[in-house]
């Protein structure tokens, strides 16, 4: 494999690692997600910043802004596709490669925590494809962990928020939230507890769930300096320079065929 840093100045390679809409999808799933944890914490511990009727408010109106962002915005995102010819199994197959955490992203990790223990070098997290010219992955192998568990906490909340929004939520006559109450009645049984303190408990430990992944997403992963520019390519440019070698690599025509472990 040869990395960008193995280049001259004058090959230098600068891609678009988000388009415009990848990046607006990023900047409202991150305000929404604040606005909905601070109004939503405040109503559930009654925090004195804000009255009541203004926070429910302003969570109801954060609402759908998220939803969008993350059952339609970023669907399209993942399995939009740039080249003139892209068939549906491309698409899929770069979905896989890129967001789903797979047997590349476990023996990435593996070397991640020996690098922890001052073995080896930190591996690469973003790898470019020059000769297809678009990424084969640009996640952090974490990261990909960390989207399963955020997508079935964005369910959870949802549902969950349907009931505590109101107990007979019936859009077109259809009785959803009667069924998300039946259903949780089932469950919180078990627990000796009510329905609607269960969709309670749900809701506010899916938050917790948010909470942590910032902390971890940012707070953890993402303030190493050498990560700095997937900030700026994030919420300003879309662009990142593949010359700067720490995390990223370069697949060539010549190297695209090794194996992981055989790669320079």
């Amino acid at each position: 494999m040869v990395r960008s840093a193995q280049r001259s100045a004058s090959t230098r390679m600068v891609v678009e690692r988000y388009t415009w809409l990848e990046r607006v999808t990023h900047l409202v799933h991150l305000i929404t997600m604040f606005v909905l944890l601070i109004t939503g914490f405040k109503i559930y511990y009654g925090w004195e910043f804000l009255d009541f009727q203004t926070a429910r408010s302003w969570h109801v109106i954060a609402v759908p802004f998220f939803l969008v962002a993350n059952w339609i915005l970023v669907p399209y995102n993942l399995f939009s596709c740039k080249e003139e010819r892209c068939s549906v199994r491309d698409r899929i197959v770069h979905f896989k490669d890129s967001y789903i955490f797979g047997k590349d992203d476990a023996e990435r990790l593996i070397d991640i925590i020996k690098n922890f223990f001052g073995k080896g070098r930190y591996p690469a997290f973003t790898i470019y494809d020059e000769s297809k010219g678009h990424y084969v992955t640009k996640l952090h192998p974490v990261l990909k962990i960390l989207i399963v568990i955020e997508s079935i906490s964005i369910v959870i909340v949802a549902i969950t928020g349907v009931v505590l929004y109101n107990l007979e939520w019936s859009p077109f006559g259809i009785p959803i939230a009667s069924w998300i109450l039946s259903v949780a009645w089932y469950f919180a049984s078990f627990f000796n507890i009510n329905a609607l303190g269960l969709l309670r408990l749900l809701h506010l430990l899916a938050a917790y769930w948010f909470v942590f992944e910032l902390v971890v997403h940012v707070g953890i992963i993402e303030f190493d300096p050498y990560v700095w520019k997937y900030h700026k390519a994030i919420f300003w440019s879309g662009k990142e320079d593949l010359s700067d070698t720490h995390y990223s690599e370069v697949i060539t025509a010549k190297t695209k065929y090794l194996p992981t472990k055989e790669r320079p």
